[in-house]
Parts: structure tokens; C-alpha cells; sequence
């Protein structure tokens, strides 16, 4: 089964990483905050990261802060169309449905610009 983690990281603000193991990449979020209750988060597409974040914590290279494990588990999808994503995610702390999607403006998606729609179990 596919493993997502969720990464504190500290730069340049303080923001979270939500990634999702997809073949030999984790793709990867930027949060704006941890997801908690029912909740809309907003969230930015960032480039693939290697899959070693999986399991790394502690300073990221290029002077670019640190990273803290927050969750890390399993996590089913659920649904995977052109600009929307619904996973299951079965971690420690994150149990429930995230579901991302782009958000358009004037009808056409930004690429990175997205939100995701927490609804914990």
C-alpha cells in the first residue's frame, strides 16, 4: 500500500508538506496549517520530492530550515481525475478523507494552486 507523510517544515515560514508516494516520487503540498477537524486548507503544488522524506527529519540542504515528522501511514486513493484527488489516509494521527483540488479562476486551473477538504473519521 502507498505511504504519505506530513512534514513540519520551517522556511521559510513555518508550513506543513503533505506528500503522497506515487512510483519512485512523493508528490507533494505545501499547508497552510496541520489538518484537524472538518476543515478546508488552502494548499500549494510543489515540485516531486524524493522518497526519502518518507522517513527523514532534521535540516533540509541549501540552508532551506528543517523538517519534523508530524504523521506518516498509509493511505488509499480513492478517486484520481484531472485536477482532483481523494485519498484515504491512514496514519497515526491523520485518519479520515483528503480530498485536493485546483482551484480555477476565470474557468481555467491555476497549477498550483489547490485546497484540500479534510474530513477526519
Amino acid at each position: 500500500m502507498p505511504q504519505f507523510v506530513l512534514l513540519e517544515h520551517d522556511h521559510p515560514e513555518l508550513h506543513w508538506d503533505f506528500m503522497l508516494e506515487s512510483g519512485d516520487v512523493l508528490l507533494t503540498w505545501r499547508l497552510d496549517r496541520i489538518p484537524a477537524e472538518a476543515d478546508e486548507i488552502p494548499a500549494t503544488s510543489l515540485p516531486d520530492h524524493r522518497k526519502a522524506y518518507l522517513d527523514y527529519e532534521g535540516p533540509v540542504s541549501g540552508n532551506r530550515g528543517s523538517v519534523v515528522r508530524i504523521d506518516r501511514g498509509d493511505f488509499e486513493l480513492l478517486e484520481s481525475a484531472d485536477g482532483s484527488l481523494a485519498t484515504r489516509l491512514m496514519g497515526m494521527r491523520l485518519r479520515g478523507t483528503a480530498r485536493l483540488q485546483k482551484i480555477t479562476s476565470d474557468g481555467s486551473p491555476d497549477e498550483s494552486l489547490w485546497r484540500m477538504m479534510w474530513q477526519p473519521d
